[in-house]
């Protein structure tokens, strides 16, 4: 596998050796792509258990945040797809020791989750579980803060809360068995007696339930527990029921597979082993837990999340149809598949093209910028911005080892590509003290520079491995970096003496989805002691993030270029033979198209002779083939990049995708999504040729 890191590595060396600035963040993942439209997921970073409002013409998003402080961000958009952060509902969280990273006890996998969002009368509220320490509630009179808290006993799994048109205020909770529960007037309690079963079992609900009034009737979006599963939707005209239940989402990858896995995910000691990477349909990673959101045109729109593989479970947005009463993800003709890339939200609002952050620090502000998040509460007396202005010190705690660490500063890893880099001086640590750049996750890795008996080494630690690479160095001032490829979910650590060459240290480490943190890989700064004593500083100058690959659409459309195609799965390349569209062996019997611009991301394919490929009413196989004159619906598909190179022609005719047969033999355009192995006959790579 080093041959994947390496490569990687190498590709990313010119961004330090070019002088590159902190101070001048690079670009940073955006869902919009300029044209019309918008890629997903719309953060390439984990944003799990979402939630969102419409306030008038304002959107706003909070999430999932478990052991990470502050907590639940809050995202603001005027047109759904470009996201800013506009502040947290706490700064610090602290309900014990195992908050704070003592007496042995953590949070890991618990802390805050599941929020609900809710705005009623000028109030925005915010909803969410602590495990062990029941409902947090949260208020303010502006989503920027400042917010009131309060809590409730006992917590409500899952919840979501409903502020009826009669004046109550219901909770409802829960999995598989969904009940309901009254909220007091002013929300400080659960009101007695008014808990009960709202949906049993056997109507097939599941979790991470989101509720909603919509024109008289109640309906309760959820998700059956696990990644491989659909989103249900149950409505009744009164909550007393009776409730009917329908899949509204199911079996959307968006080409994405499973990838390594802990064999045992209780195990914490090394060796940890892994399985393989599972691209099967059985195991694919579909979109999932989420709720809709209506716009001021009339637009339905529904976001859900995905199981990401290690960059963590990620956020989706899918245009809603609705049929027969029922809010389905997706388009007509193809219900409850969400595109990969679709036209943006008709919401009335331009945006310009934003990420929700800077991820980039150069320390040198009076506060860290919003990015950062601690690994649990700090201790605020251990760490500071203006001892050494312009950097960012950690003073080190005790701690066995870097789960145990207080005080790792983190930001959530950023996909599909990223390297973090940053500067360390090491001239204030003392005896037993490890600092340095890490991956935070289950099973970890970090590189560091540390202090023994024997002096100062360079040193890299594998958690899957337990096994620490180390070279003495006499320097204590050091440039560290981790480079993330969350295709490959391959990382490779390195370090520099001068900020300019870089030096591979240690295996490439394989990074991992688990359930022991419920979070994706986190970049972390970190400094302990593993003396049993708090011990020195650290001074951490920079922190830079690179993004080599921030646009969904990874290669520009090729508008206006002659192309080929060819099926990723069979090797055989498109052509028409006899006025069909068929999939022929050999690459030298392909037919060269060009591309015709259709605006918003969407094209017409045109033959020499001047002939487009049209899609018949059903696009059965055999029923794509030419027509002449302007080109239509039939002959326009929307370019569909997977972000690893592959393609998809989405058809306006049957909003479904163009797929070629295993053997050669006619197209069709009749396939509801790419599987997660992109093997299917619906992934298409793509290259110019001369006309």
């Amino acid at each position: 596998m080093r041959g994947i890191g390496l490569a990687a590595l190498l590709a990313s060396l010119a961004f330090v050796a070019s002088g590159s600035d902190a101070r001048k963040p690079t670009a940073s993942w955006a869902a919009d792509n300029g044209n019309g439209t918008y890629s997903n997921p719309l953060f390439y970073d984990e944003f799990s258990d979402p939630d969102m409002i419409r306030v008038g013409s304002d959107y706003y998003l909070t999430g999932t945040t478990m052991h990470t402080m502050p907590g639940l961000p809050i995202l603001h958009s005027r047109d759904l797809v470009n996201w800013q952060f506009i502040g947290y509902a706490f700064d610090r969280l602290d309900l014990g020791l195992d908050f704070r990273l003592e007496g042995g006890k953590n949070i890991y996998g618990g802390g805050i989750w599941a929020p609900s969002f809710r705005y009623h009368n000028g109030t925005y509220y915010i909803f969410a579980n602590v495990n062990r320490f029941g409902l947090q509630v949260y208020r303010a009179s502006d989503p920027r803060g400042p917010w009131k808290h309060n809590r409730i006993e006992p917590g409500l799994h899952d919840l979501s809360v409903l502020f009826d048109d009669d004046g109550k205020i219901y909770a409802v909770y829960g999995a598989r068995t969904i009940r309901i529960v009254e909220l007091n007037q002013d929300l400080t309690a659960l009101v007695p007696g008014t808990d009960r079963v709202l949906i049993a079992p056997a109507l097939g609900m599941g979790e991470g339930s989101h509720i909603y009034r919509i024109k008289g009737k109640y309906y309760i979006v959820s998700a059956i527990p696990g990644a491989h599963v659909p989103m249900k939707c149950a409505r009744a005209d009164k909550l007393t029921g009776p409730w009917e239940v329908t899949t509204i989402s199911e079996e959307e990858s968006l080409g994405i597979g499973q990838g390594y896995r802990p064999k045992d995910s209780r195990r914490q000691n090394p060796p940890v082993e892994l399985n393989p990477p599972d691209s099967s349909e059985r195991l694919s990673l579909d979109l999932h837990q989420g709720g809709i959101v209506e716009t001021p045109s009339g637009e339905w729109w529904g976001f859900s999340m995905q199981d990401h593989n290690s960059v963590g479970r990620l956020t989706s947005l899918s245009l809603v149809t609705w049929v027969d009463g029922w809010p389905y993800f997706g388009l007509p003709g193809n219900l409850k598949r969400t595109p990969s890339i679709w036209v943006k939200p008709n919401t009335g609002a331009v945006s310009p093209i934003t990420s929700p952050y800077q991820r980039s620090d150069d320390f040198s502000g009076p506060k860290l910028i919003p990015v950062w998040q601690w690994n649990h509460l700090p201790d605020d007396s251990k760490w500071s911005l203006s001892e050494r202005p312009g950097y960012l010190r950690l003073h080190s705690l005790p701690a066995t080892d870097f789960w145990w660490a207080r005080n790792s500063l983190t930001q959530r890893a950023i996909g599909p590509e990223s390297t973090a880099t940053t500067e360390l001086d090491g001239s204030g640590l003392k005896t037993g003290d490890v600092a340095g750049l890490a991956l935070l996750n289950s099973p970890y890795a970090w590189i560091g520079l540390l202090r023994d008996d024997n002096g100062y080494a360079i040193a890299q630690y594998d958690h899957i491995t337990g096994k620490t690479v180390r070279e003495p160095v006499a320097a204590r001032h050091v440039w560290l970096r981790v480079h993330s490829n969350f295709d490959t979910e391959i990382s490779q650590f390195s370090y520099s003496l001068n900020g300019k060459e870089f030096k591979p240290l240690g295996p490439d480490f394989v990074t991992v989805f688990q359930l022991r943190t419920f979070q994706g890989v986190r970049f972390a700064l970190f400094n302990y002691n593993t003396g049993g004593a708090p011990g020195g500083h650290a001074d951490f100058n920079f922190f830079t993030v690179d993004e080599p690959r921030p646009r969904g659409l990874t290669r520009p459309i090729p508008l206006s270029q002659t192309i080929t195609l060819t099926d990723l799965a069979s090797g055989n390349a498109l052509a028409v033979v006899d006025g069909k569209l068929q999939s022929v062996s050999g690459a030298e019997k392909a037919t060269a198209f060009r591309v015709v611009d259709q605006r918003r991301g969407r094209i017409a394919l045109r033959t020499a002779g001047g002939q487009f490929v049209s899609v018949g009413v059903a696009g059965k196989a055999g029923g794509v083939t030419l027509k002449s004159g302007k080109p239509g619906d039939a002959e326009t598909f929307q370019w569909v990049d997977l972000q690893r190179g592959e393609t998809l022609l989405l058809s306006l005719a049957t909003h479904r995708y163009i797929v070629a047969p295993k053997a050669p033999g006619a197209v069709a355009a009749d396939h509801p999504g790419p599987a997660p192995d992109r093997r299917d006959g619906s992934c298409f790579g793509w290259k110019a040729v001369p006309r």
